[in-house]
């Protein structure tokens, strides 16, 4: 048995979850995981269970706010509690040639265009799918 082999069975569901999250492919997805800054075995728990990207959100006590545009430099002008904005995410993904620019609320609202949550979506799909399969 090889030493890779022994180490994925001695893995715990919680390090399966953050080594998978941790692939190139989640790493948006990943990006918000870290900015929401839940409990992570909350947050596994609630990967598992939610159907929808939206869902996840509120099962970690956080909205969707879906918007037609965001203006990413607009964005950055309003960082801080005067101009709602906590955190951007000005996310472009390489393999689609699209941006998927997120903001998180004070208001613990994370707000992202129709595009931008189909693509979450999709990585949440991806990622329990991964996490339903073997080791």
């Amino acid at each position: 048995m090889s030493e890779n082999t022994l180490s994925t069975q001695a893995e715990t569901g919680q390090q399966r979850f953050e080594r998978i999250l941790a692939q190139a492919p989640l790493k948006a997805l990943k990006a918000i995981f870290d900015l929401l800054g839940s409990d992570r075995a909350i947050l596994r728990a609630g990967v598992l269970v939610a159907n929808t990207f939206e869902e996840l959100l509120t099962r970690l006590g956080h909205r969707l706010n879906l918007t037609i545009q965001i203006h990413v430099q607009d964005a950055y002008s309003r960082l801080g509690r005067e101009g709602g904005i906590k955190a951007v995410l000005p996310y472009y993904d390489i393999p689609t040639q699209s941006s998927f620019p997120t903001l998180m609320d004070f208001d613990r609202a994370l707000t992202t265009t129709p595009k931008g949550a189909a693509f979450f979506n999709a990585r949440l799909s991806e990622l329990k799918k991964q996490l339903s399969g073997p080791g």
